[in-house]
């Protein structure tokens, strides 16, 4: 069994995900989005979308990134 780097538990079918050349293993999809997932540098919704990136920040969306002065591109 594989232990989940989050919550510790220890899981028989843990999930591996290997991010920027590294591996990590988590019991579940809700473990590796609160320890992988950004968070919108507006109101620290984690961005387990698309989302947005202005100026090295990630926003969830574009009202977000609006409210924290990003620019529109045409």
């Amino acid at each position: 069994m594989a232990r989940c780097e989050q919550c510790g538990n220890d899981y028989h079918s843990p999930i591996e995900i290997t991010m920027k050349g590294k591996s990590h293993t988590y019991d579940c999809f809700e473990c590796a989005i609160e320890q992988l997932a950004p968070r919108c540098a507006q109101c620290s919704t984690r961005v387990i979308g698309h989302g947005l990136e202005a100026d090295g920040a990630v926003y969830c969306c574009g009202h977000c990134a609006s409210e924290a002065g990003v620019q529109a591109s045409a």
